[in-house]
């Protein structure tokens, strides 16, 4: 009996053993002339464009992703940082950072369709869908500016309130069951709860021991949130109720954008030292199952989960252009 279930445990050990969470290289999208870093993505799932915000560039680039080619680049923008896409209307939202506006673009191809004033820094954002609100955080650059996260009224395009920050808002995200918007707020090192419903800030939770948080993602099954920060190169996994930190990872350098899977228990930390930790979520306790190298400066990208995708934008070096490194997030069988 003993030498039996021994040997369960070694072909259950080995099954395990052939599966990897290094994620495949599927295609490469060279984007020609477009300098500088990029910030957030966005994705047309029905129209299969991703629309990538290369701030350096001061465009927005639109890619066909069915020929992998740029169809569109929309330029006249400044630092363009957050975007969001609204695929009932067919609207694309863009932050423009150094012209402090938030700009509405509609048609085919994409024309600007209108403004709202914000503040400088204009960044990140988060979409409520089924409530056509957009949040956009922006300010907190100095004391003369202060720090907000505005609540737009997608439906008539106007501002119905600007919600006072301690320090800058980076990442935002948002909590669709219980109608929560999750903003990290990185110089205080803390996550400000605002309560979508009523539009009011309801909590605080100040991390110990970590600072820098910038990209954020919300496992609803679990309730929980993850937080990555740069003071030290960490994630976080805190109880979304209350805040209280559960768990924490080390992770590379210059974390920028974070994803959950929710379908694979896993999430996908992107850094600006060039690489991708995958990391396994288990109960309460997090653990990292594999490390996928990228590049230096790469530290956008957008998981589409319908696709098993992880799109990763990679900055132009030398005489090499930028280009959208398309990775697949499917487990699959390591060769023997």
């Amino acid at each position: 009996m003993r030498i039996f279930v021994t040997a369960l445990l070694l072909l259950s050990s080995l099954a395990a053993s052939s599966q990897t969470s290094q994620l495949q290289l599927n295609q490469t999208i060279p984007l020609p002339g477009v300098a500088g870093k990029f910030d957030h993505f966005a994705i047309d799932a029905i129209g299969h464009r991703l629309f990538a915000a290369a701030t350096g560039n001061h465009s927005v680039e639109v890619i066909d992703l069915k020929t992998a080619k740029v169809e569109q680049s929309i330029t006249g923008l400044g630092k363009p940082h957050g975007l969001a896409w609204d695929q009932a209307t067919g609207s694309l939202y863009v932050s423009d950072g150094s012209n402090a506006e938030l700009k509405l673009y509609k048609g085919s191809p994409l024309k600007l369709a209108g403004s709202i004033k914000l503040s400088d820094d204009t960044d990140d954002m988060v979409f409520d869908e089924a409530h056509h609100l957009l949040y956009v955080g922006h300010g907190g650059g100095s004391a003369a500016v202060p720090a907000k996260v505005a609540v737009i009224d997608t439906a008539k395009f106007a501002l119905l309130a600007n919600l006072t920050m301690a320090s800058h808002p980076e990442g935002l995200d948002l909590d669709e069951q219980h109608r929560r918007i999750f903003a990290n707020i990185a110089d205080s090192a803390e996550v400000t709860v605002i309560d979508g419903a009523s539009n009011t800030v309801v909590a605080h939770w100040k991390l110990s021991g970590a600072t820098d948080n910038v990209p954020m993602a919300y496992d609803s099954g679990r309730m929980r949130l993850y937080v990555a920060c740069r003071t030290p190169a960490a994630l976080l996994q805190l109880n979304a109720s209350t805040g209280a930190e559960n768990a924490r990872v080390a992770t590379g350098d210059g974390a920028d954008d974070l994803f959950f899977d929710a379908a694979q228990g896993r999430l996908y930390v992107i850094s600006g030292a060039g690489e991708v930790d995958v990391i396994r979520v288990d109960g309460n306790g997090m653990a990292t199952v594999g490390v996928t190298h990228t590049a230096v400066g790469a530290k956008t990208a957008l998981f589409v989960p319908a696709e098993n995708n992880l799109y990763v934008g990679v900055p132009a070096t030398g005489a090499k252009p930028a280009e959208i490194r398309v990775y697949s997030t499917a487990t699959r069988k390591e060769k023997p």
